[in-house]
């Protein structure tokens, strides 16, 4: 696993120049994302080996306000018209390659995503720690249409700041259907 590189260390529009398209044809296929497993990660030939920096992040928010939606928006997938609430935990893995002005080497980002459904943590107490272990940020989402899932939130950060071991990125997020 790659060091963490400090903030502000990648250069900026990477993705759009012609040196970036070796490593975005490797997590895309007919200008769609690859869905990747748990166990699977993009192969780079020999002379462009990369390392792969590993994020793991939870998302949370009340039932309906689009946990799922914005998993799916952000792995490249089509996203479900219908609400129908998470049964259990659901992981999806995102890749993105990016490049560092220090010294020119690429790094692939591995984001695994963590999207539980309201009821099954409240249903099976062993749901939460699991996605507590070893967690690198949290999204809290609110509905800006549900003023209740943005009264909630003042509920959810509580649970993770209790438990965090101080280096956990906390990000809220409002969405909105269309």
């Amino acid at each position: 696993m790659a060091r963490v590189p400090p903030p502000g260390s990648f250069i900026p529009d990477w993705h759009r120049c012609k040196e970036s398209k070796e490593y975005f044809n490797k997590i895309t296929h007919k200008k769609k994302r690859k869905n990747f497993g748990l166990l699977e990660s993009p192969v780079m030939p020999p002379h462009a080996a990369v390392d792969t920096v590993h994020y793991k992040i939870f998302i949370s928010g009340k039932s309906g306000v689009g946990k799922t939606a914005l998993t799916a928006r952000l792995a490249g997938l089509n996203f479900p018209n219908v609400h129908h609430e998470t049964t259990g935990i659901q992981t999806t893995v995102v890749y993105w390659p990016a490049k560092l002005i220090e010294n020119g080497r690429v790094l692939f980002f591995r984001l695994q995503l963590w999207d539980c459904g309201e009821s099954a943590l409240r249903r099976f107490d062993h749901l939460l720690p699991s996605c507590k272990e070893q967690v690198d940020a949290v999204l809290f989402l609110f509905s800006f249409t549900d003023r209740t899932s943005f009264e909630d939130l003042l509920n959810q950060i509580p649970k993770w700041t209790e438990s965090s071991h101080g280096c956990l990125a906390k990000v809220v997020v409002g969405t909105k259907r269309w």
